[in-house]
């Protein structure tokens, strides 16, 4: 049973990936898109991949910062590596690359398996409280915009009974879990007791503020990153930011969605661009755009990193 739930989990993310590629391309044919690509301003795109490639080494800089306290001062080459290979493994078996991040380390630096893992749940901890602040944030700002565009296409009165109902299932299964001693209960609460604990440790942390102001930089890139970028075509240079909040939000989602957001990324662009009434062709054409060129660093990148990680580690011994 296990054995098929694990197949599920690779074989599903691909499949529906492969369907909304198949989804994407029939809406906008792939020669619309080819016809964006040559008029794009490359310019731009190069500069939102050296956004989205400074975040990525900003991410490797901070794991040191939290194996340093574990007594592991690991080799910055062997963190830039590492992470650049999981973002590429990520790419074929979903979460594979973060075992794979920790295995780099096990084998070249000698961090037990663990305590490395430990540190990525407490990494991931951190992204996704700032990313809920991003959210936050969107909504605080975009608050009447959202309010109108909901009011417009659904009953305020049912939108209102929906809430109330999810807080109150929410409430009444809060309670269920906090009173019960069954063993799914209890590894709920493992959990949620774990991800508390690991986001107050980044607090106890030597260099904590360093470790805070990378994350923030992490994210300030990614955001940047995808602001930029939409200067490369003509119809989404003018898009008001809170497009650009909304489809970067949208779009992170479709991350999880698919293997390296395959196929999803653009059509969650789309759906967020569509709400400011941006045309399907160039939003569709910009979610691939910026979908490629952050796939094409991935890439490169992760498949150097793959090759040279022996060589790199083969040379510092024999030094």
């Amino acid at each position: 049973m296990s054995k098929s739930v694990s197949v599920l989990k690779i074989v599903l993310p691909l499949l529906l990936g492969v369907a909304l590629v198949w989804y994407a391309l029939t809406d906008v044919p792939l020669s619309k898109i080819i016809d964006y690509w040559k008029s794009a301003d490359k310019t731009w795109i190069i500069f939102g991949a050296i956004l989205g490639l400074l975040s990525h080494l900003s991410r490797a800089y901070r794991w040191r910062f939290q194996l340093e306290p574990l007594g592991y001062d690991i080799k910055l080459g062997n963190s830039i590596m590492a992470v650049f290979a999981t973002y590429l493994i990520n790419y074929t078996i979903p979460r594979a690359g973060e075992i794979a991040r920790v295995s780099i380390l096990t084998n070249y630096e000698g961090v037990p398996f663990e305590k490395g893992f430990g540190t990525i749940v407490a990494e991931r901890i951190a992204d996704m409280i700032v990313f809920l602040g991003i959210i936050v944030i969107t909504l605080f700002l975009q608050f009447e915009f959202i309010y109108a565009f909901l009011t417009e296409r659904f009953d305020p009165v049912k939108i209102a009974i929906a809430s109330g109902v999810f807080l109150l299932i929410f409430i009444i299964g809060f309670r269920i879990i906090k009173n019960s001693k069954s063993k799914w209960a209890i590894k709920i609460k493992n959990f949620i007791n774990g991800a508390i604990e690991g986001a107050l440790s980044i607090f106890k942390m030597k260099k904590k503020w360093a470790f805070i102001f990378h994350t923030l930089f992490i994210w300030g890139m990614y955001v940047l990153m995808f602001y930029f970028t939409s200067f490369s075509i003509e119809e989404t240079r003018s898009i008001p930011f809170a497009a650009v909040l909304i489809g970067f939000i949208s779009a992170s989602f479709s991350i999880a969605a698919t293997n390296g957001g395959i196929g999803s990324f653009p059509v969650a662009v789309f759906a967020a661009f569509s709400i400011f009434g941006i045309a399907k062709d160039p939003s569709y054409a910009f979610g691939w755009i910026m979908w490629a060129s952050q796939t094409f660093i991935i890439i490169i990148f992760g498949g150097l990193s793959l090759i040279y990680l022996p060589i790199y580690n083969r040379k510092i011994k024999e030094v």
